[in-house]
C-alpha cells in the first residue's frame, strides 16, 4: 500500500526491494504483491499465499537441515494464487487445496498440488513437479498448466468437463517447462528440481499438458431491416 501511495501505477524495477524470513508465516504471506518486490522465505507458510498478487516475486523453500523428502511434504497451506494477475511463485515443497483458483496471470512452480487445483483458472503458468488431488482443472478456461504424473494415474483426477491432457511435443513447451524448473532450481535449490534436469530425457515423456478449450468465436451480429408497408389513401 505504501509503495502504490509513493509510485502509482508506475512499477519498480526488479527486485528493488528484496526481503528475508525464516520461520513459519501465517496466512495471506505476499498477498497483493507487486512488481519490485523478492520475498523469500525459508521454513513454511500457511493460506492464501500469494493472495491478489500483482507482480513481484515470492520464494518458499524449507531449511537447507531437513531430512525428510521435500517433495512429499507440505509447504503451504490452501487456497494459493487466489485470485493472482501477475507475478511469480516458487516453492520446494507441495501446497495444499484450491492451488490457482481464479489465477489469471501468475507463473508458479510447486512439487504437488492438493484437490481442486486450478479451478476457474483463466491465465499464468503452471508446473508441478509431483502428485495432484482430485477434480484438477474444475472450470479452467485458460492459461497453461504441466503435471508430472510419475505413478499414471493423473488421467483419473482431472476434471475432464473443459480440459484435456496431451503430452510434451512442441519445442516452444519443452524450452518453457525447462526455463522454469530451471528458475525453480536457482532458487529454492530444490533436490526435485536438480534430479529431474539431470535425467530430463526420462522425465519429459512423463509430463502432461493441460489444453482448454479455444475462446468462443464473437457474437455474429445481425441487421434487422425493416419491412415497409405501404399505407392505403
Amino acid at each position: 500500500g505504501e509503495i502504490a501511495f509513493r509510485y502509482g501505477d508506475t512499477p519498480l524495477p526488479k527486485e528493488t526491494i528484496r526481503c528475508y524470513f525464516t520461520g513459519s508465516a501465517g496466512q495471506s504471506f505476499g498477498a497483493f504483491c507487486i512488481s519490485g518486490i523478492q520475498f523469500i522465505l525459508t521454513g513454511e507458510a500457511n493460506d492464501y499465499v500469494g493472495k491478489g498478487m500483482a507482480g513481484g516475486e515470492l520464494v518458499i523453500k524449507p531449511s537447507p537441515d531437513a531430512r525428510f523428502k521435500i517433495h512429499e511434504n507440505t509447504i503451504i497451506g490452501n487456497t494459493v494464487l487466489y485470485g493472482a494477475t501477475n507475478g511469480f511463485l516458487y516453492a520446494a515443497g507441495s501446497v495444499g487445496e484450491r492451488f490457482c483458483v481464479r489465477n489469471s496471470g501468475a507463473t508458479a512452480v510447486v512439487e504437488g498440488v492438493g484437490d481442486h487445483g486450478c479451478e476457474y483458472m483463466t491465465g499464468g503458468t503452471v508446473v508441478i513437479l509431483g502428485e495432484t488431488g482430485r477434480n484438477f482443472g474444475a472450470g479452467m478456461t485458460g492459461g497453461s498448466a504441466y503435471v508430472l504424473d510419475e505413478n499414471q494415474h493423473f488421467d483419473e483426477k482431472i476434471n475432464p468437463q473443459l480440459i484435456k491432457l496431451e503430452r510434451i511435443t512442441e519445442k516452444v513447451d519443452e524450452d518453457t517447462l525447462v526455463g522454469l524448473i530451471q528458475k525453480h532450481l536457482e532458487l529454492t535449490e530444490s533436490q526435485r528440481a536438480e534430479q529431474i534436469l539431470a535425467d530430463w530425457d526420462n522425465y519429459l515423456p512423463l509430463f502432461w499438458k493441460i489444453v482448454t478449450p479455444p475462446p468462443p468465436p464473437p457474437p455474429t451480429q445481425t441487421r434487422r431491416v425493416r419491412k415497409r408497408t405501404s399505407r392505403k389513401k
